[in-house]
């Protein structure tokens, strides 16, 4: 059976969602932990066990990003631990400080499950790739990385996508092995 690529998610839900990554930031400024609800409190899709990356803007510059391509806890946990860590663990940036607070903007991107791609070389593989639709997950031994479909924005061409990805996985542009496998993904996107 194929992968179901359709994340039902209501406006409350959303709301919710970037409530929590909100508070989860404000309480790692005053010094804890992410926020965390009680497991009891959660149903409906925020109980959903879904991969998920939390992006921080700053006047439309990236501030942070971390997430899970899967995960085995609760949306609204796993929300509530990407934005920590996008506003304290990326290691691109410095930790977030109060200051940035009011000029931090928040986007939320739910991952659909995985669906593994058959592809016979690189041609074929650029021909499976759908722009603006897929998010690609590349994984040969110990290399590994994904792109979300937003990435698509900056990188239109399915050629430079994929060779950006190498790039980040830390593979030459022209990289290829037989034992290189893809993943594709969708997302539904949302912010403040």
């Amino acid at each position: 059976m194929a992968p179901s690529f359709c994340i039902d998610l209501s406006e409350p839900d959303k709301t919710r969602l970037l409530e929590i990554a909100r508070h989860s930031i404000e309480m790692g400024l005053d010094g804890g932990n992410p926020f965390r609800l009680d497991s009891e409190q959660l149903n409906g899709q925020l109980a959903a066990q879904l991969g998920v990356f939390v992006t921080l803007t700053q006047h439309e510059q990236l501030r942070g990003c971390m997430g899970a391509l899967e995960s085995s806890d609760p949306l609204a946990h796993t929300v509530g631990s990407s934005a920590y860590n996008a506003a304290f663990r990326d290691p691109r940036f410095p930790q977030l400080n109060t200051g940035e607070l009011s000029s931090t903007r928040i986007e939320i991107s739910v991952l659909s499950q995985m669906e593994s791609l058959v592809v016979t070389d690189r041609e074929n593989l650029l021909s499976q790739l759908r722009p603006q639709v897929d998010g690609l997950l590349l994984e040969d031994g110990g290399y590994r990385s994904t792109f979300l479909p937003k990435v698509w924005e900056n990188l239109p061409g399915p050629g430079e996508f994929l060779e950006h990805l190498l790039l980040k996985a830390g593979l030459s542009l022209d990289y290829w092995s037989e034992t290189i496998r893809f993943q594709r993904y969708h997302t539904i996107s949302f912010g403040e």
